[in-house]
């Protein structure tokens, strides 16, 4: 069974935020977190991985996406804080690290250069 989730991306000052969908978190982030996409995530440096939610149903991920992209900024900023009061990077948690990033970047490298 596919897990797919929600997320939310943020700068480091936490005023910007970034909601995305993914079946894989971990490469996801990596990608944010390593700029390789020129978009978003990339032109206010949002690499730090602040809230996400799980679902077993693709069209369920994407519906909530889209509902959270509708929110006031405040109920956003909520909702973040009850799963993380602090607005730490959760990203090492889900299992993303230097070693990962590292892979990400270079794999992208390697595809610009082919």
């Amino acid at each position: 069974m596919k897990t797919y989730y929600v997320y939310m991306m943020s700068n480091y000052t936490n005023n910007v935020l970034y909601i995305g969908v993914t079946n894989d978190l971990v490469r996801r982030v990596a990608e944010h977190k390593a700029h390789v996409n020129d978009g978003f995530t990339a032109k206010y440096n949002c690499k730090k991985l602040v809230y996400f939610d799980d679902f077993e149903n693709v069209e369920d991920a994407i519906s909530r996406e889209k509902q959270l992209k509708q929110w006031h900024r405040d109920w956003k900023n909520n909702l973040v804080a009850e799963m993380n009061p602090q607005w730490k990077d959760l990203a090492e948690e889900v299992g993303v690290d230097d070693e990962i990033i590292e892979s990400v970047s270079e794999y992208y490298k390697s595809l610009k250069e082919s």
